[in-house]
């Protein structure tokens, strides 16, 4: 059976993908399709900010594309060279909360400076209206922005002309439904509802809800074997035989 995975692969240089490596010992033939570019955005405010460790109380993220931002904001020569210098060491000594975990282990408290926060222009206010409850500041910083895919639409309609109506479609992050669900419902047209939809997680799922889309399953967590699991249990496939 064949599943769709509206995601990006992961980077080449880490292997193969392991949604693909563990729906395989499913039984699944799973394919990615890339549905979302990344541009990155106040790089320079960004450093601006990292220049200066005192004024801040840690770190926060909730997306790797912002540890990507700082990563990219760090390769000019001089830049790196000021961070390996001093700023690296200063960081070092300071908190660095994420996503899950954030809010967990940051009490009630008022900072006399900030928390850091470079973030995509997409983001969710959750954290911020839970760290103001909690009396903790918040400075945030948009360093990516979140786009379509330029071949999002060929690389669907290739799909569904090459293998035809996945058994299951995966959806991860509420921006791939709002990039993909239009071109999906025209490709499919009445075969749709043959379809399991899955969510990657909870707010994934809310979006696919919120536009009119049955959640088959939400994987527990954010993992392959999670995803594979749930999407095994959805299409009622007890025969197959599932790892240990």
């Amino acid at each position: 059976m064949k599943v769709l995975l509206l995601k990006e692969p992961k980077d080449k240089e880490s292997g193969p993908d392991p949604y693909i490596q563990e729906l395989g010992l499913y039984g699944f033939e799973a394919t990615l399709i890339p549905v979302l570019s990344f541009e990155f955005v106040s790089l320079e405010s960004l450093f601006e900010k990292l220049s200066h460790p005192e004024c801040y109380e840690g770190l926060i993220f909730t997306s790797p594309r912002a540890l990507e931002a700082i990563k990219i904001c760090l390769k000019e020569k001089s830049k790196n060279e000021a961070w390996s210098k001093s700023l690296k060491q200063k960081w070092n000594t300071k908190p660095v909360y994420v996503v899950g975990k954030a809010t967990a282990s940051l009490g009630e408290k008022s900072n006399s400076s900030a928390l850091l926060f470079p973030c995509g222009a997409l983001k969710r206010e959750v954290l911020p209206t839970v760290l103001r409850e909690k009396g903790i500041p918040l400075e945030s910083l948009t360093v990516y922005q979140t786009t379509q895919h330029a071949h999002l639409q060929e690389s669907l309609s290739s799909y569904f002309s090459q293998q035809g109506i996945p058994a299951s479609l995966v959806f991860f992050s509420p921006s791939s439904v709002t990039f993909c669900l239009q071109h999906i419902q025209k490709l499919s047209g009445d075969f749709i509802n043959h379809i399991k939809f899955a969510a990657i997680g909870p707010t994934t799922a809310k979006a696919m809800e919120a536009a009119g889309i049955p959640v088959s399953c939400t994987a527990e967590s954010p993992t392959p074997q999670d995803l594979a699991a749930g999407i095994q249990k959805a299409l009622h496939l007890h025969n197959c035989s599932v790892p240990k």
